[in-house]
Protein backbone atom coordinates (compact mmCIF):
# COMPACT_ATOMS: atom_id res chain seq x y z
CA UNK A 1 0.00 0.00 0.00
CA UNK A 2 2.08 3.38 -1.09
CA UNK A 3 0.53 6.68 -0.16
CA UNK A 4 0.17 9.04 -3.25
CA UNK A 5 -0.80 12.74 -3.20
CA UNK A 6 -2.83 13.06 -6.89
CA UNK A 7 -3.05 16.87 -7.89
CA UNK A 8 -6.03 18.23 -10.69
CA UNK A 9 -5.62 21.81 -12.57
CA UNK A 10 -8.18 24.07 -13.37
CA UNK A 11 -9.12 22.26 -16.44
CA UNK A 12 -9.66 19.24 -14.63
CA UNK A 13 -11.93 20.58 -12.44
CA UNK A 14 -14.08 22.52 -15.00
CA UNK A 15 -17.44 20.97 -14.42
CA UNK A 16 -19.39 18.52 -12.59
CA UNK A 17 -18.57 15.91 -15.18
CA UNK A 18 -15.22 16.83 -15.04
CA UNK A 19 -15.32 16.49 -11.54
CA UNK A 20 -17.17 13.04 -11.43
CA UNK A 21 -14.32 11.61 -13.67
CA UNK A 22 -11.75 12.84 -11.42
CA UNK A 23 -14.06 11.08 -8.59
CA UNK A 24 -13.97 7.73 -10.42
CA UNK A 25 -10.11 8.40 -10.94
CA UNK A 26 -9.32 8.92 -7.60
CA UNK A 27 -11.22 5.98 -6.58
CA UNK A 28 -9.99 3.53 -9.06
CA UNK A 29 -6.62 3.96 -6.93
CA UNK A 30 -8.35 3.97 -3.50
CA UNK A 31 -9.72 0.99 -4.69
CA UNK A 32 -6.30 -0.48 -5.34
CA UNK A 33 -5.64 -0.48 -1.64
CA UNK A 34 -3.69 3.24 -1.55
CA UNK A 35 -3.84 5.90 0.92
CA UNK A 36 -5.18 9.06 -1.59
CA UNK A 37 -4.56 13.30 -0.73
CA UNK A 38 -6.13 14.85 -3.48
CA UNK A 39 -5.58 18.65 -3.58
CA UNK A 40 -7.36 20.49 -6.48
CA UNK A 41 -7.48 23.72 -8.23
CA UNK A 42 -10.18 25.79 -8.46
CA UNK A 43 -12.92 25.37 -11.55
CA UNK A 44 -11.26 26.45 -15.09
CA UNK A 45 -11.79 30.65 -14.48
CA UNK A 46 -13.03 30.76 -11.37
CA UNK A 47 -10.32 32.58 -9.79
CA UNK A 48 -10.16 34.81 -12.61
CA UNK A 49 -13.64 35.75 -12.39
CA UNK A 50 -13.14 36.03 -8.67
CA UNK A 51 -10.24 38.72 -8.83
CA UNK A 52 -12.76 40.51 -11.03
CA UNK A 53 -14.87 41.26 -9.06
CA UNK A 54 -12.62 42.67 -7.15
CA UNK A 55 -11.23 44.88 -9.14
CA UNK A 56 -14.50 46.19 -9.73
CA UNK A 57 -14.45 47.39 -5.92
CA UNK A 58 -11.11 48.65 -5.79
CA UNK A 59 -8.88 49.24 -8.94
CA UNK A 60 -5.54 47.56 -6.70
CA UNK A 61 -7.60 45.67 -4.20
CA UNK A 62 -6.14 45.04 -0.44
CA UNK A 63 -3.83 41.71 -0.79
CA UNK A 64 -5.21 40.66 2.50
CA UNK A 65 -8.71 40.93 1.51
CA UNK A 66 -8.03 39.64 -1.90
CA UNK A 67 -6.38 36.48 -0.47
CA UNK A 68 -9.75 36.02 1.57
CA UNK A 69 -11.62 36.10 -2.06
CA UNK A 70 -8.87 34.44 -4.14
CA UNK A 71 -9.09 31.16 -1.60
CA UNK A 72 -12.79 30.28 -2.31
CA UNK A 73 -12.39 28.81 -5.51
CA UNK A 74 -10.69 25.88 -4.26
CA UNK A 75 -12.82 25.48 -1.09
CA UNK A 76 -15.89 25.23 -3.55
CA UNK A 77 -13.34 22.68 -6.17
CA UNK A 78 -12.67 20.41 -2.42
CA UNK A 79 -16.45 20.19 -1.27
CA UNK A 80 -17.90 19.15 -4.70
CA UNK A 81 -15.25 16.50 -4.99
CA UNK A 82 -15.89 15.01 -1.16
CA UNK A 83 -19.29 15.16 -2.15
CA UNK A 84 -18.64 12.94 -5.78
CA UNK A 85 -16.76 10.26 -3.78
CA UNK A 86 -19.40 10.29 -1.51
CA UNK A 87 -21.90 9.59 -3.81
CA UNK A 88 -20.48 6.88 -5.45
CA UNK A 89 -20.07 5.35 -2.08
CA UNK A 90 -16.14 6.31 -0.61
CA UNK A 91 -15.36 7.88 2.08
CA UNK A 92 -14.17 11.28 1.70
CA UNK A 93 -13.59 14.36 3.75
CA UNK A 94 -12.35 18.15 2.23
CA UNK A 95 -10.31 20.44 4.47
CA UNK A 96 -9.37 24.55 3.78
CA UNK A 97 -5.57 24.54 3.76
CA UNK A 98 -6.10 26.62 7.38
CA UNK A 99 -7.63 23.59 8.83
CA UNK A 100 -5.08 21.31 8.20
CA UNK A 101 -2.70 23.97 8.89
CA UNK A 102 -0.93 24.58 6.34
CA UNK A 103 1.20 27.58 7.90
CA UNK A 104 2.90 30.24 5.50
CA UNK A 105 4.67 33.88 5.86
CA UNK A 106 2.23 36.94 5.14
CA UNK A 107 3.54 37.89 1.71
CA UNK A 108 -0.50 37.96 0.42
CA UNK A 109 -1.13 36.78 -2.55
CA UNK A 110 2.68 35.52 -3.13
CA UNK A 111 2.76 33.68 0.42
CA UNK A 112 5.56 31.04 0.95
CA UNK A 113 4.96 27.39 3.21
CA UNK A 114 6.84 27.27 6.08
CA UNK A 115 5.53 24.20 7.65
CA UNK A 116 2.72 21.62 7.44
CA UNK A 117 0.69 19.84 10.19
CA UNK A 118 -0.06 16.17 9.24
CA UNK A 119 -1.51 14.83 12.26
CA UNK A 120 -5.14 15.41 10.91
CA UNK A 121 -4.90 14.12 7.56
CA UNK A 122 -2.60 10.63 8.67
CA UNK A 123 -5.69 9.83 11.35
CA UNK A 124 -7.81 10.07 8.22
CA UNK A 125 -6.27 8.16 6.23
CA UNK A 126 -5.90 5.47 8.52
CA UNK A 127 -9.29 5.23 8.85
CA UNK A 128 -9.85 4.14 5.46
CA UNK A 129 -10.98 8.18 3.98
CA UNK A 130 -9.58 10.23 0.99
CA UNK A 131 -8.87 13.27 1.77
CA UNK A 132 -8.71 16.67 0.15
CA UNK A 133 -7.10 19.68 0.52
CA UNK A 134 -7.52 23.02 -0.61
CA UNK A 135 -4.50 24.06 -2.85
CA UNK A 136 -2.99 27.62 -3.51
CA UNK A 137 -3.94 28.51 0.01
CA UNK A 138 -2.37 28.42 3.30
CA UNK A 139 -2.59 30.52 7.08
CA UNK A 140 -0.13 32.75 8.41
CA UNK A 141 0.95 32.95 12.31
CA UNK A 142 -2.04 35.49 12.54
CA UNK A 143 -4.83 33.54 10.83
CA UNK A 144 -5.09 34.93 8.20
CA UNK A 145 -5.66 33.23 4.88
CA UNK A 146 -2.76 33.48 2.61
CA UNK A 147 -2.06 32.66 -1.45
CA UNK A 148 0.53 31.06 -2.73
CA UNK A 149 0.36 32.91 -6.40
CA UNK A 150 -0.52 31.85 -9.59
CA UNK A 151 0.18 27.98 -10.10
CA UNK A 152 0.20 27.45 -6.17
CA UNK A 153 -1.64 24.43 -6.37
CA UNK A 154 1.01 22.45 -7.65
CA UNK A 155 3.42 23.30 -4.95
CA UNK A 156 0.42 22.88 -2.15
CA UNK A 157 0.58 19.15 -3.88
CA UNK A 158 4.54 18.80 -3.49
CA UNK A 159 4.68 20.35 -0.49
CA UNK A 160 2.09 17.71 1.31
CA UNK A 161 4.03 15.56 -0.60
CA UNK A 162 7.07 15.80 1.09
CA UNK A 163 5.73 16.52 4.36
CA UNK A 164 3.97 13.11 4.52
CA UNK A 165 6.61 11.40 2.95
CA UNK A 166 4.59 9.92 0.07
CA UNK A 167 5.50 7.44 -2.51
CA UNK A 168 4.68 9.52 -5.80
CA UNK A 169 2.74 12.84 -6.64
CA UNK A 170 0.99 12.63 -9.65
CA UNK A 171 0.44 15.91 -11.18
CA UNK A 172 -2.81 15.64 -13.53
CA UNK A 173 -3.25 18.11 -15.94
CA UNK A 174 -5.04 18.68 -19.84
CA UNK A 175 -1.75 17.70 -21.03
CA UNK A 176 -0.43 14.22 -21.55
CA UNK A 177 3.21 15.34 -19.94
CA UNK A 178 5.85 17.83 -20.72
CA UNK A 179 6.92 18.69 -24.33
CA UNK A 180 10.22 19.58 -25.25
CA UNK A 181 8.06 23.11 -26.65
CA UNK A 182 4.39 23.87 -26.50
CA UNK A 183 2.66 22.10 -28.95
CA UNK A 184 0.17 25.05 -29.73
CA UNK A 185 3.24 26.45 -30.95
CA UNK A 186 5.19 23.85 -32.97
CA UNK A 187 3.42 21.12 -33.93
CA UNK A 188 6.38 18.86 -33.86
CA UNK A 189 7.01 18.84 -30.40
CA UNK A 190 7.78 15.28 -28.49
CA UNK A 191 6.66 14.09 -25.43
CA UNK A 192 9.33 13.53 -23.37
CA UNK A 193 9.26 10.09 -21.19
CA UNK A 194 11.50 11.79 -18.44
CA UNK A 195 13.13 14.58 -17.90
CA UNK A 196 15.78 15.55 -14.84
CA UNK A 197 14.64 17.90 -12.22
CA UNK A 198 17.22 20.54 -13.15
CA UNK A 199 15.92 20.68 -16.72
CA UNK A 200 12.24 20.59 -15.32
CA UNK A 201 13.03 23.46 -12.53
CA UNK A 202 14.22 25.69 -15.70
CA UNK A 203 11.68 25.15 -18.10
CA UNK A 204 9.20 26.03 -15.15
CA UNK A 205 11.26 29.14 -14.31
CA UNK A 206 11.31 29.99 -17.86
CA UNK A 207 7.62 29.95 -18.67
CA UNK A 208 6.67 26.30 -19.41
CA UNK A 209 2.91 26.14 -17.68
CA UNK A 210 2.88 22.86 -16.81
CA UNK A 211 4.39 22.73 -13.73
CA UNK A 212 5.13 26.11 -11.62
CA UNK A 213 8.17 26.39 -10.33
CA UNK A 214 8.11 26.01 -6.86
CA UNK A 215 6.60 23.05 -6.98
CA UNK A 216 9.71 21.63 -8.90
CA UNK A 217 12.06 23.18 -6.12
CA UNK A 218 10.01 21.72 -3.13
CA UNK A 219 9.94 18.15 -5.65
CA UNK A 220 13.88 18.38 -5.84
CA UNK A 221 14.75 19.67 -2.88
CA UNK A 222 13.05 17.02 -0.59
CA UNK A 223 13.18 14.14 -3.59
CA UNK A 224 9.67 13.65 -4.17
CA UNK A 225 8.92 11.26 -7.11
CA UNK A 226 6.57 12.88 -9.32
CA UNK A 227 5.08 12.28 -12.54
CA UNK A 228 3.03 14.89 -15.26
CA UNK A 229 0.03 13.12 -16.65
CA UNK A 230 -3.27 13.32 -18.29
CA UNK A 231 -6.40 13.65 -16.48
CA UNK A 232 -8.28 13.90 -20.15
CA UNK A 233 -7.94 10.08 -20.47
CA UNK A 234 -10.44 7.09 -19.39
CA UNK A 235 -10.36 7.74 -15.53
CA UNK A 236 -11.05 3.75 -15.40
CA UNK A 237 -7.57 2.64 -17.84
CA UNK A 238 -5.76 0.12 -16.21
CA UNK A 239 -3.70 1.25 -13.20
CA UNK A 240 -0.85 0.00 -14.34
CA UNK A 241 -1.02 1.76 -17.65
CA UNK A 242 -2.03 5.10 -16.10
CA UNK A 243 0.81 4.73 -13.36
CA UNK A 244 3.95 4.58 -15.83
CA UNK A 245 2.13 6.95 -18.67
CA UNK A 246 3.24 10.75 -18.90
CA UNK A 247 6.18 12.14 -17.90
CA UNK A 248 8.26 11.35 -15.02
CA UNK A 249 10.75 13.99 -13.31
CA UNK A 250 13.74 12.29 -12.31
CA UNK A 251 16.44 13.12 -9.31
CA UNK A 252 19.58 12.80 -11.62
CA UNK A 253 20.13 11.93 -15.18
CA UNK A 254 20.66 7.92 -16.01
CA UNK A 255 21.48 5.54 -19.33
CA UNK A 256 17.72 5.37 -20.15
CA UNK A 257 17.21 8.67 -20.33
CA UNK A 258 17.06 10.79 -24.19
CA UNK A 259 20.69 11.61 -24.62
CA UNK A 260 19.51 15.34 -26.22
CA UNK A 261 21.98 17.84 -25.59
CA UNK A 262 18.46 20.05 -25.32
CA UNK A 263 15.61 18.84 -24.06
CA UNK A 264 12.97 21.32 -24.71
CA UNK A 265 12.46 25.45 -25.38
CA UNK A 266 10.65 27.16 -22.87
CA UNK A 267 9.21 30.78 -23.46
CA UNK A 268 7.37 33.71 -21.51
CA UNK A 269 5.52 36.22 -23.28
CA UNK A 270 4.81 38.09 -19.60
CA UNK A 271 7.75 39.81 -19.68
CA UNK A 272 9.10 43.65 -19.53
CA UNK A 273 12.09 45.32 -19.44
CA UNK A 274 13.34 48.34 -17.60
CA UNK A 275 16.68 50.37 -18.20
CA UNK A 276 18.06 53.10 -16.06
CA UNK A 277 20.27 55.13 -18.03
CA UNK A 278 23.87 57.12 -16.77
CA UNK A 279 23.89 56.34 -13.39
CA UNK A 280 27.24 56.66 -11.15
CA UNK A 281 29.30 53.62 -11.82
CA UNK A 282 29.88 52.75 -8.27
CA UNK A 283 29.91 50.33 -5.18
CA UNK A 284 26.36 49.81 -4.18
CA UNK A 285 24.73 50.89 -7.55
CA UNK A 286 23.14 47.78 -8.33
CA UNK A 287 21.75 47.58 -4.34
CA UNK A 288 20.43 50.97 -4.87
CA UNK A 289 18.12 50.21 -8.16
CA UNK A 290 17.39 46.80 -7.16
CA UNK A 291 16.81 47.46 -3.19
CA UNK A 292 13.82 49.61 -3.58
CA UNK A 293 12.16 47.26 -6.22
CA UNK A 294 12.97 44.43 -3.89
CA UNK A 295 11.53 45.99 -1.14
CA UNK A 296 8.03 46.55 -3.20
CA UNK A 297 7.76 42.73 -3.24
CA UNK A 298 8.61 43.29 -7.21
CA UNK A 299 10.35 40.00 -8.72
CA UNK A 300 13.46 40.56 -11.13
CA UNK A 301 14.70 38.35 -13.49
CA UNK A 302 17.42 39.19 -16.26
CA UNK A 303 20.16 41.88 -15.36
CA UNK A 304 22.83 43.68 -17.30
CA UNK A 305 24.92 46.73 -16.50
CA UNK A 306 27.07 48.17 -19.04
CA UNK A 307 31.10 48.99 -18.91
CA UNK A 308 31.76 52.31 -17.67
CA UNK A 309 32.17 55.34 -19.61
CA UNK A 310 33.27 58.48 -18.03
CA UNK A 311 32.15 57.00 -14.76
CA UNK A 312 28.53 56.58 -15.86
CA UNK A 313 26.70 53.07 -16.48
CA UNK A 314 23.68 52.00 -17.74
CA UNK A 315 21.90 49.30 -15.68
CA UNK A 316 19.12 46.96 -17.22
CA UNK A 317 16.71 43.94 -15.45
CA UNK A 318 13.38 42.48 -16.54
CA UNK A 319 10.11 42.37 -14.40
CA UNK A 320 6.79 40.20 -15.05
CA UNK A 321 4.59 42.25 -17.16
CA UNK A 322 1.91 42.91 -14.53
CA UNK A 323 4.30 44.40 -12.13
CA UNK A 324 5.74 46.73 -15.09
CA UNK A 325 4.28 49.95 -14.11
CA UNK A 326 4.51 49.29 -10.47
CA UNK A 327 8.17 49.12 -10.50
CA UNK A 328 8.71 52.14 -13.27
CA UNK A 329 7.17 53.90 -10.37
CA UNK A 330 8.94 52.61 -7.73
CA UNK A 331 12.35 54.16 -9.71
CA UNK A 332 10.42 57.07 -11.03
CA UNK A 333 10.82 57.61 -7.01
CA UNK A 334 14.37 57.23 -6.44
CA UNK A 335 15.64 58.40 -9.75
CA UNK A 336 17.02 61.64 -8.14
CA UNK A 337 18.35 59.90 -5.04
CA UNK A 338 20.43 56.88 -7.56
CA UNK A 339 21.89 60.02 -10.27
CA UNK A 340 20.07 58.46 -12.90
CA UNK A 341 19.92 60.84 -16.13
CA UNK A 342 16.90 58.69 -17.57
CA UNK A 343 14.56 55.75 -16.99
CA UNK A 344 12.76 54.05 -19.87
CA UNK A 345 10.77 50.36 -20.41
CA UNK A 346 9.72 48.47 -22.97
CA UNK A 347 6.56 46.27 -22.05
CA UNK A 348 6.50 44.23 -25.37
CA UNK A 349 9.33 41.62 -25.69
CA UNK A 350 9.70 37.94 -25.02
CA UNK A 351 11.86 35.60 -23.36
CA UNK A 352 13.10 32.04 -25.41
CA UNK A 353 15.26 29.70 -23.35
CA UNK A 354 16.96 26.36 -24.92
CA UNK A 355 17.44 23.87 -21.79
CA UNK A 356 19.60 20.89 -21.52
CA UNK A 357 21.79 18.97 -19.22
CA UNK A 358 23.74 18.04 -22.23
CA UNK A 359 25.40 21.73 -22.41
CA UNK A 360 27.28 20.28 -19.76
CA UNK A 361 29.24 18.14 -22.00
CA UNK A 362 28.62 19.71 -25.49
CA UNK A 363 30.18 22.84 -27.01
CA UNK A 364 28.54 25.16 -29.99
CA UNK A 365 25.01 25.55 -28.13
CA UNK A 366 25.03 29.47 -28.17
CA UNK A 367 26.81 29.79 -31.49
CA UNK A 368 23.82 27.53 -32.78
CA UNK A 369 21.08 29.12 -30.96
CA UNK A 370 22.41 32.80 -32.19
CA UNK A 371 23.19 31.73 -35.38
CA UNK A 372 19.61 30.54 -36.10
CA UNK A 373 17.67 33.64 -34.61
CA UNK A 374 20.19 35.95 -36.65
CA UNK A 375 19.05 33.78 -40.00
CA UNK A 376 15.68 34.72 -39.02
CA UNK A 377 16.60 38.55 -38.79
CA UNK A 378 15.94 38.20 -34.80
CA UNK A 379 17.69 40.98 -32.83
CA UNK A 380 18.58 39.28 -29.55
CA UNK A 381 17.86 42.53 -26.52
CA UNK A 382 19.56 40.61 -23.34
CA UNK A 383 21.64 37.17 -23.01
CA UNK A 384 21.67 34.99 -19.59
CA UNK A 385 23.00 31.51 -19.08
CA UNK A 386 23.37 28.30 -16.28
CA UNK A 387 24.97 25.95 -16.77
CA UNK A 388 22.28 23.73 -18.65
CA UNK A 389 20.02 26.98 -20.20
CA UNK A 390 20.38 29.69 -22.46
CA UNK A 391 17.71 32.53 -22.50
CA UNK A 392 17.35 35.41 -24.43
CA UNK A 393 15.31 38.47 -24.54
CA UNK A 394 14.05 39.21 -28.08
CA UNK A 395 10.93 41.33 -29.62
CA UNK A 396 7.29 39.80 -28.58
CA UNK A 397 6.50 39.65 -32.14
CA UNK A 398 9.48 37.66 -32.88
CA UNK A 399 8.70 34.97 -30.13
CA UNK A 400 6.66 31.91 -31.76
CA UNK A 401 9.34 32.30 -35.43
CA UNK A 402 11.95 31.46 -32.75
CA UNK A 403 10.35 29.22 -30.96
CA UNK A 404 9.94 27.54 -34.01
CA UNK A 405 13.15 28.35 -35.74
CA UNK A 406 15.58 26.85 -32.34
CA UNK A 407 13.06 23.63 -31.80
CA UNK A 408 14.02 22.78 -35.78
CA UNK A 409 17.85 23.85 -35.75
CA UNK A 410 18.29 21.51 -32.25
CA UNK A 411 16.43 18.29 -34.23
CA UNK A 412 13.59 18.34 -31.09
CA UNK A 413 11.28 16.37 -32.96
CA UNK A 414 13.38 13.56 -33.60
CA UNK A 415 13.10 10.77 -30.99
Amino acid sequence: MALIVHKYGGTSMGSTDRIKNVAARVAKWHDAGHKIVVVPSAMSGETNRLIGLAKQIMDQPDPRELDMIASTGEQVSVGLLAMALLAIGKQAVSYAGWQVAIKTDSSFTKARIQSIDDEKVRADLDAGKIVIITGFQGVDDEDNIATLGRGGSDTSAVAIAAAMKADECLIYTDVDGVYTTDPRVVEEARRLKTITFEEMLELASLGSKVLQSRSVEFAGNYRVPTRVLSSLTDPLMPLEEEASSGTLISFEEDTNMEQAVISGIAFNRDEAKITILGVPDKPGVAYHILGPVADANIEVDMIIQNQSVEGKTDFTFTVSRGEYQKAMGVLEGVKNEIGAASISGDAKVSKVSVVGVGMRSHVGVASQMFRTLSEEGINILMISTSEIKISVLIDEKYMELAVRALHKAFDLEKE
